[in-house]
C-alpha cells in the first residue's frame, strides 16, 4: 500500500496537476459601480470532444476519516473539473500526473485551508472528494457532453496529515 503525508496546497506545488482557486492570492478588478471585487478567470476550464459543455453543479460530500484509505483514482480525459468549497471546508487531495499508468513515486497529497479550492486539468488522476471534519459543499465546474470521461485506476493508498 502506499503511504502519503498530504502536503499544505500550494500554488507551486500543485502546478502539474492544475489550478488553486483563491481570491487571497489572486488580481481582481471592481465592477458593479465599484462594489464587487471581480477575482477573473482563476482557472482553466477544459472541455474536449464531441459537443462538450461545462457543467455547473454542487456536491455534498460526508466527512471521511484519517487515515484516508482509497482503492483507486480517478480521471477525467476529456474535461476539467473544479471543486470550490461553499462553507471554507477543508480537503485532502491526491493526484497523479496524467498518463496511462500511475507510478506510487508521482502520486502526491495536499490538504486545504478550507479557502483553496483546485481545478484538476483534464486526465489529471485523483482521488474521489474527501472533505474533513463536516459535510462539506462544493460548487463544482467541469464537462458534461458525449463520450466516456472517467477512467478508474486501481491503486491501494493511505494518506495522513
Amino acid at each position: 500500500m502506499l503511504e502519503l503525508k498530504a502536503e499544505p496546497l500550494t500554488p507551486e506545488a500543485f502546478a502539474p496537476f492544475g489550478d488553486i482557486i483563491d481570491t487571497r492570492t489572486a488580481d481582481y478588478f471592481h465592477i458593479n459601480a465599484g462594489r464587487t471585487r471581480r477575482y477573473h478567470d482563476l482557472a482553466k476550464v477544459e472541455t474536449l470532444g464531441e459537443q462538450a459543455h461545462a457543467l455547473i453543479s454542487i456536491f455534498v460530500s460526508q466527512p471521511i476519516s484519517l487515515p484516508l484509505e482509497l482503492d483507486f483514482l480517478e480521471r477525467h480525459p476529456l474535461g476539467s473539473q473544479a471543486f470550490m468549497p461553499l462553507h471554507e471546508e477543508r480537503f485532502v487531495i491526491v493526484v497523479a500526473p496524467p498518463g496511462d499508468a500511475i507510478a506510487p513515486a508521482d502520486v502526491r497529497a495536499f490538504v486545504t485551508d478550507g479557502r483553496q479550492g483546485v481545478n484538476y486539468r483534464a486526465g489529471t488522476w485523483h482521488a474521489i472528494q474527501s472533505v474533513l471534519e463536516r459535510e462539506g459543499e462544493f460548487l463544482v465546474v467541469d464537462r458534461g457532453g458525449e463520450g466516456n470521461n472517467c477512467d478508474e485506476y486501481l491503486l491501494a493508498l493511505r494518506v495522513s496529515l
